[in-house]
């Protein structure tokens, strides 16, 4: 009879859901940047890069923790959101919509990873990994703030221009 799965394995695959997630984000990230025409919504985006390298460090300090070795798990959901992010740029470059798109592409993604964020702090914490919970929280609080900066500037200027 197969070994009956537990939290343990659920928190896991998720880890290694984010990691795979966090991984593609940097490599998305330059193209958004690249193709954003505000000047604050490029830098959002390139210093979102650096603090992604950061969250991949801290992933794979959470790894150890758990005692597996760093690795990613296809996850469809984050390649879904991307591809969207890449067919704004393609479908609206050269439109004052654009950074209202990438905006809203950046959102989507902030909430799925501000989600699993969540849920892997809390599954930390129920399996007494006091230092793997902290870390997630680290990441959780950068995506916060990432999603607050890009709703900021939604509201405050690019939705203005995009109208």
């Amino acid at each position: 009879m197969p070994k009956q799965k537990m939290l343990e394995d659920l928190f896991l695959d998720t880890l290694k859901d984010i990691y795979y997630a966090e991984r593609q984000i940097v490599k998305a990230l330059p193209k958004m940047a690249k193709a954003a025409g505000s000047d604050e919504l490029r830098t959002a985006f390139e210093n979102h890069l650096e603090e992604t390298h950061g969250q991949i460090d801290r992933l794979q300090q959470v790894f150890e923790i758990f005692g597996k070795r760093a690795q990613g798990k296809t996850c469809e959901a984050i390649q879904w959101l991307l591809e969207e992010g890449e067919e704004i740029i393609e479908e609206f470059s050269e439109s004052p919509a654009l950074d209202a798109g990438l905006i809203s592409a950046g959102n989507a993604v902030e909430h799925y990873e501000i989600a699993r964020y969540g849920t892997l702090k809390t599954w930390a914490t129920l399996l007494k990994m006091p230092e793997a919970a902290k870390l997630l929280d680290a990441n959780l609080q950068e995506e916060h703030k990432a999603d607050e900066l890009l709703t900021k500037l939604a509201t405050t200027s690019v939705n203005k221009m995009a109208a």
